[in-house]
């Protein structure tokens, strides 16, 4: 790892993007996510904890799952982050750094309350406003060491229409090879190479200022893109999620890590590089020796999890290498939750009846052999060993982490607004 001063971090979130860049495997044109990854590290197995926005957001900023950080829900609906929270921004406050949020944030309805001394509103949150500011800024020589936070609003819905050819769109795999689903997809890809076009504006800018050698550029998302199988799911399009860093004075760039890693581990991961002890009760771990090549993998299991979305959905998980179980905690009508956002996609999966199927309580998943997730083995006799042994480790990471929904029903943050699960509209 670099010596000298310590790095600036700037950070680029956008909203409900899972992996879908060209770097990843996915058909859409994002030359400067390939030059980020080009120069950087990009990491193939990065997942949220928790496929919503939110509650995985604030794991970025506290290094914890939901149910420990408290935002178990959505801020905008009235749920909160435990009021003692040490946040990423606070952090770096007390080590010197000078923090800015530019744009979109989802973990509070002040800002200020996650630890942002300056905070820069454009029009709106896309990009397309966002980022000219984040240029002037870098422009503007900033006081260093800064921690920038850049929070676009792509890739929300409402998608733009696409009006191109349908046989140059890539179909999802997990969806239905249909039309409607190619021009959905179609929609997607203008706001994600959208994005990509602001991440090479800012990269530029930190070159032309000569900021980019020692500041540790970082892309991620919070979660799975917005369709039917992926967002508000605990199926890995719900929660696989992009993570491409670069630091030219830290680090090699153009290499691929494909450690099984969470997006806690990014604080403490940061913290970490900056010689910061993380907080007490942080549950993401440093991947720093990932990083360094002294070891290949940090954990054995993950744990992502779902309580509240529109409605109260509480679900656990825990993925291995080779193993997905997932366990709901409720009865529900619905395979796919049918809150899911509006578009073509969704008018598919309503004909196709995906809102209608019921959830069975308990799924697992063979990841090596069945990587879509349809064939659910929890009552297959040749893994009911498996079945036991996943069993287990959920409840011993529940019971470690003391989760309220080993108790029973969860209730959400006073005056929060909750949509009753029966009155879901698919």
């Amino acid at each position: 790892m670099g010596g000298g001063s310590r790095p600036n971090i700037l950070i680029v979130i956008t909203h409900d993007s899972g992996r879908h860049l060209s770097p990843y495997g996915r058909k859409v044109k994002t030359p400067n996510m390939e030059r980020l990854a080009g120069e950087g590290i990009l990491f193939t197995n990065f997942f949220c904890t928790a496929p919503q926005c939110s509650p995985s957001r604030a794991s970025l900023l506290t290094g914890k799952y939901p149910h420990s950080h408290g935002l178990i829900g959505l801020t905008h609906r009235g749920f909160r982050l435990n009021p003692d929270e040490k946040t990423l921004p606070m952090i770096l406050n007390e080590a010197g750094y000078k923090t800015h949020l530019f744009g979109f944030q989802h973990e509070a309805p002040d800002p200020k309350e996650l630890g942002y001394q300056n905070i820069v509103r454009g029009k709106n949150n896309s990009c397309l406003n966002i980022t000219p500011l984040v240029v002037e800024f870098l422009e503007n020589k900033p006081e260093e060491p800064f921690f920038v936070m850049v929070g676009f609003s792509e890739t929300h819905r409402p998608f733009p229409e696409y009006e191109g050819s349908l046989e140059e769109i890539e179909p999802l795999p997990y969806l239905p090879d249909l039309p409607e689903v190619r021009k959905d997809v179609g929609g997607l890809n203008i706001l994600v190479e959208r994005v990509d076009e602001s991440v090479g504006r800012i990269l530029e800018a930190l070159d032309k200022t000569g900021l980019g050698s020692n500041t540790l550029f970082i892309y991620t998302t919070d979660h799975g893109i917005a369709f039917p199988g992926a967002k508000a799911t605990l199926l890995d399009p719900g929660i696989e999620i992009a993570l491409i860093m670069r630091w030219p004075d830290g680090f090699d760039g153009g290499r691929r890590i494909d450690a099984m890693l969470i997006n806690a581990d990014l604080l403490p991961t940061i913290l970490d590089l900056l010689g910061i002890d993380p907080p007490e009760g942080v549950q993401g771990r440093s991947f720093l020796p990932v990083i360094e090549g002294e070891v290949s993998e940090i954990h054995e299991e993950i744990f992502p999890e779902l309580t509240y979305h529109a409605a109260y959905d509480p679900m656990r998980s825990v993925r291995t290498r080779r193993f997905k179980y997932i366990k709901s905690f409720e009865e529900r009508p619905f395979w796919f939750p049918p809150n899911v956002d509006n578009g073509y996609s969704k008018e598919v999966a309503r004909r196709l009846g995906y809102f209608d199927r019921p959830r069975p309580k308990e799924m697992l998943f063979d990841l090596e052999n069945d990587p879509l997730e349809r064939n659910n083995l929890a009552d297959d006799p040749e893994y009911r060993s498996v079945l036991e042994e996943m069993r287990a480790k959920l409840e011993g990471w529940m019971r470690e982490t003391d989760d309220p929904l080993l108790e029973g029903y969860v209730p959400p943050h006073p005056g929060a607004y909750v949509t009753p699960p029966d009155s879901y509209n698919p």
